[in-house]
C-alpha cells in the first residue's frame, strides 16, 4: 500500500438553460453543464466512474451512476485538465446537482473527488 497522497483534483462547473430543448408547459427543463476537471497534483489520475444526485424544486431526486463521463474514462495527467459537456432534464425551472467521481492514481489507489452542489436554473428566476 502506497503512502503517497492522491492527486489534487478541482472541478469548475458552468451550467446553462437550454431554451430551445425545454418545454415548460410539459414540465421539461433542459440544462447543459460544462465541467473542467483540473489535476493540480504531481501524479496522474484516471476517471473511472461518476455519481450524480439531481434534485429539482419539488424535492424529486434522480441518481445517475456509470462508468466515466460522456462515454470516456479520461486519464488526466499532472498539471493538465479535461473538459466535457453533458446535460440533464428536470421537471422544475430550478434544481441542484452534486456528486462525485471515482478516480485512480498511477499506483492503483482509488479515491473519490466530491463535486459540490451547483445550481440548475433558468435565467433571471433567482436574484
Amino acid at each position: 500500500m502506497s503512502l503517497s497522497s492522491p492527486p489534487t483534483i478541482k472541478c469548475h462547473i458552468i451550467s446553462h438553460y437550454l431554451t430551445e430543448q425545454s418545454q415548460p408547459e410539459l414540465q421539461r427543463y433542459v440544462f447543459s453543464y460544462t465541467i473542467t476537471i483540473k489535476n493540480l497534483g504531481r501524479g496522474n489520475a484516471h476517471l473511472l466512474k461518476r455519481y450524480w444526485l439531481i434534485t429539482d424544486a419539488n424535492n424529486k431526486k434522480m441518481v445517475i451512476e456509470g462508468d466515466g463521463v460522456i462515454g470516456q474514462q479520461p486519464h488526466i495527467n499532472a498539471a493538465d485538465e479535461f473538459t466535457y459537456t453533458s446535460g440533464t432534464v428536470i421537471e422544475t425551472p430550478v434544481g441542484v446537482m452534486q456528486g462525485q467521481y471515482t478516480m485512480e492514481d498511477d499506483t492503483g489507489n482509488v479515491f473519490k473527488v466530491e463535486i459540490a452542489p451547483f445550481r440548475l436554473a433558468i435565467p433571471n428566476i433567482l436574484h
